[in-house]
C-alpha cells in the first residue's frame, strides 16, 4: 500500500473516531479522548512506519497525536449544530493528512536536504501554535488550580516545542542541546501559565498570549540552531513580544 493511501485512510479513519467521541455519554468523554488519542499514537505510527526511527516516536508522532486530541477536546466547546460539526470534521480530516505528508518529509529528510523541507517546517510551526491556543484554552477552561494548569501546559507543549526544534536539524538522535532549549522554553510557559491563573482575563486572550509567546520564542530558538540569531534578528523578536505584551495588556484588561 502507498503511502498517501494509508495517510488518507488513517486521516478518515480518525476524522470518524472524532465523531464517534461526541455520541459518548458525557461522564466517560474525556476518557474517549484518551482512548482516541492512544488510538491515533498508533494509527499515525502505522501509516509513518516505513521511514519511522525509534527516536521519531517522540520527535515526530506527538504531533499529529497532539492534534488529534486538541480538536476533540474543542470539538466539545461547539454549538451542538450539525453544520459548525461537518466543516470542524472535514478541516480535521484534511489537516491530519497535511500532519502525516509533513511527518513523512522530516522522517526521509534526515541526513541530506530536500525541496519541500522549509515548506513542511512552516505548516509545522502553523499546526503547532494551533494546537497550543486549543490546548491552552481547554485546559483554562477546565477552572482547575494553578498547578494543575502549569502541569497540563508544562506536559503538552514540552512535546511541540521538542519536535519543533528537533525538526531545524532533523538529527538521528535528540540531541542535549535542543532538550536543554526544550526544557528552558517550557519553564517559560509555565511561569506564565501560574501568572495567567490568577489574572481575570478572558480565556480565549490566554489562550491567544500563550501562542504569541510560543511564535516568538521558537523563531528565536528555530534562528538560534540555524546559526542565524544575529543581533538584529533577536532585537526584532524581542521588540515583537514587548508589542505583544503592551497589546495585551491594554486590549485585555480584564473580564
Amino acid at each position: 500500500m502507498r503511502r498517501r493511501e494509508k495517510f488518507i485512510i488513517v486521516s478518515v479513519l480518525l476524522a470518524l473516531g472524532l465523531l464517534a467521541t461526541q455520541y459518548v455519554p458525557v461522564d466517560w468523554r474525556y476518557g474517549a479522548i484518551i482512548l482516541f488519542a492512544v488510538i491515533s499514537y498508533f494509527m499515525s505510527a502505522w501509516a509513518l512506519n516505513e521511514d519511522l526511527q525509534i527516536y521519531e516516536w517522540l520527535t515526530i508522532l506527538p504531533l499529529p497525536v497532539l492534534y488529534a486530541t486538541s480538536v476533540a477536546l474543542f470539538y466539545f466547546l461547539l454549538p451542538e449544530l450539525l453544520i459548525s460539526r461537518l466543516v470542524i470534521l472535514a478541516i480535521f480530516g484534511i489537516g491530519m493528512y497535511a500532519l502525516f505528508l509533513t511527518a513523512n518529509i522530516f522522517s526521509v529528510a534526515k541526513g541530506r536536504t530536500i525541496q519541500l523541507l522549509y515548506a513542511a517546517q512552516a505548516i509545522a510551526l502553523f499546526f503547532t501554535m494551533i494546537i497550543s491556543l486549543l490546548l491552552t484554552n481547554t485546559i483554562f477552561s477546565l477552572r482547575l488550580p494553578f498547578y494543575i494548569n502549569a502541569l497540563l501546559v508544562a506536559v503538552t507543549h514540552f512535546f511541540l516545542i521538542l519536535m519543533s526544534l528537533w525538526s531545524v536539524k532533523l538529527e538521528p538522535r535528540i540531541d542535549r542541546e535542543i532538550l536543554q532549549y526544550s526544557l528552558l522554553f517550557v519553564l517559560i510557559l509555565t511561569e506564565f501559565s501560574i501568572f495567567f491563573s490568577f489574572l481575570p482575563m478572558q480565556i480565549w486572550h490566554i489562550s491567544l498570549f500563550i501562542m504569541s509567546l510560543v511564535y516568538v520564542g521558537l523563531s528565536l530558538f528555530h534562528n538560534l540552531l540555524q546559526g542565524r540569531l544575529f543581533k538584529n534578528t533577536a532585537t526584532e523578536y524581542i521588540l515583537v513580544a514587548i508589542f505583544i505584551v503592551i497589546t495585551f495588556i491594554f486590549a485585555f484588561p480584564g473580564k
